[in-house]
């Protein structure tokens, strides 16, 4: 659980995961299922109403706000699914924020850019601003600079999501590179199949649980059938409720405006379902 203001929100419970340094690890789970609130737990930026969080044998769950400002800046780097790049900054910009936040001399900042740059093959971008990069090119800038202060742990939230597979394959290229090379221990959230096996393990989140382990050689049983099962079922109750509501407009028990608004309803929360179908190669 973890605590928004005045509501606590049960999002994880009964979760225990551990995860060796240098690991390359994906998360997989339907939405909802705790995916994101365990990265923003596990890098600092939520705080659990219970439970114990160990990195290197620090107890971060014990550390106060201020303490946990360092642990964000040196000891975890974030690549946001929003990317987080400010849009009004250059790429070498938007990569050196980290290190400014951080204290890093000019000169070190100066060295260290022009170092990620040419690990993301982007000194010829190095000027631009995201809105003149392409989404790849943007994807790597944010990887950049979650690499920006040198932390052993990157945590990646869907850092495919909004690209094509193409695309998607460069991103896991260089991923797999930062993991294998710079030895950082990455753990990524992610819906793709194709994402999770180039990765050395994937874990599998259900309701806020993590309910399986499983190596890329066993990605198609990943995925339990009951879990599709319960997606095609979700889906064909949609289905119904639709027809119930033409039947409902038809005997005239709704107004125009009414059937409309039910109808846009129904249909995005089944396109949900399908999406999340479609994400698991199944439909």
């Amino acid at each position: 659980m973890y605590r928004m203001e005045d509501i606590e929100i049960r999002a994880i419970r009964g979760l225990s995961l551990e995860v060796n340094e240098g690991e390359l690890v994906s998360i997989m789970g339907s939405s909802g299922a705790g995916k994101t609130t365990l990265l923003n737990i596990l890098g600092g930026l939520d705080q659990p109403t219970s439970g114990q969080i160990w990195v290197d044998e620090v107890e971060i769950t014990g550390l106060s706000w201020e303490k946990l400002i360092p642990y964000r800046r040196r000891v975890v780097g974030h690549i946001f699914q929003s990317l987080n790049l400010l849009p009004t900054l250059s790429t070498a910009e938007n990569i050196a924020l980290p290190m400014i936040l951080d204290g890093v001399s000019k000169n070190e900042r100066r060295n260290r850019v022009n170092e990620l740059l040419e690990i993301v093959q982007l000194t010829h971008r190095s000027t631009h601003r995201p809105s003149e990069l392409s989404g790849g090119e943007q994807q790597r800038v944010a990887i950049a600079a979650a690499l920006a202060n040198d932390p052993p742990i990157i945590l990646a939230d869907e850092p495919t999501g909004e690209l094509d597979s193409e695309t998607s394959k460069v991103i896991m290229d260089f991923l797999v590179h930062i993991n294998q090379e710079y030895k950082k221990t990455i753990i990524l959230v992610t819906h793709n199949p194709l994402v999770s096996a180039v990765t050395q393990r994937i874990l599998r989140i259900e309701d806020g649980r993590i309910t399986g382990s499983y190596l890329p050689s066993d990605l198609g049983s990943a995925i339990p059938i009951s879990f599709i099962d319960r997606l095609r079922e979700r889906i064909k109750q949609f289905d119904e409720l639709l027809a119930s509501l033409d039947e409902r407009f038809k005997s005239q028990e709704l107004s125009g405006d009414e059937y409309t608004m039910e109808r846009i309803k129904i249909i995005a929360a089944k396109q949900a379902f399908l999406d999340e179908m479609h994400r698991y190669g199944t439909g």
